[in-house]
């Protein structure tokens, strides 16, 4: 899953600073991961002085939770933001959170990038875990709602175990660098999906 592509952060000037570095920190922390991405590359990426990028955020981490953020309310992410569609039925919403991003990227499969931070943090961040976990459960808590709006058959027991299987194929598909594990996620959806189904009244 691609929650973001690269992208290159280009202007400059002290207008829309923070955008800038918002924008860079989407960009580094999400390809090269939080840690190996320093403030000075940040300060280059962004286009900005160290003494701007320090008038929006006071430290690094303040940086990473309001690019956690951003996730939540600017920029969902894609295969998230499939619940949300109003063209598909819900059965076929809760597949479409199966289908790899398409992207002409060359980009290593990064994964979820609450995942990433968490582990990344290793318990030395609070607030990027307090954030990962308010994410994590959003995202089950829409599983199981749509669940239910498809008419499956014990919708909580079903959105827990399409989480299960989302969060895995995203980090199997981040380790081997590989999108088949999706098509291989998808299908074991579609089996839990069907018994659910089967197993409703009228089902």
């Amino acid at each position: 899953m691609g929650a973001t592509g690269p992208m290159n952060v280009t202007a400059r000037g002290g207008r829309g600073a923070r955008e800038r570095i918002l924008r860079a920190a989407e960009e580094l922390f999400y390809t090269r991961g939080i840690h190996a991405t320093g403030v000075a590359a940040l300060i280059e990426a962004a286009h900005v002085s160290p003494r701007t990028f320090y008038a929006h955020f006071a430290t690094k981490n303040a940086l990473v939770e309001e690019y956690l953020r951003r996730f939540e309310s600017e920029k969902p992410i894609p295969a998230e933001a499939e619940l949300e569609r109003a063209d598909l039925p819900p059965a076929q919403r809760l597949l479409a959170i199966f289908d790899p991003a398409e992207t002409d990227s060359p980009t290593l499969i990064r994964g979820c990038p609450f995942h990433n931070a968490v582990i990344e943090g290793a318990g030395q961040l609070p607030e990027v875990a307090r954030l990962a976990q308010r994410h994590k459960q959003a995202f089950r808590d829409r599983l199981v709602a749509t669940a239910e709006e498809a008419g499956a058959a014990y919708p909580h027991a079903l959105g827990g175990q399409l989480a299960v299987l989302f969060e895995g194929a995203n980090a199997l598909a981040a380790s081997r660098n590989d999108v088949q594990v999706f098509a291989d996620a998808r299908q074991a959806a579609q089996a839990l999906l069907g018994i659910a189904l089967g197993a409703a009244p009228g089902g």
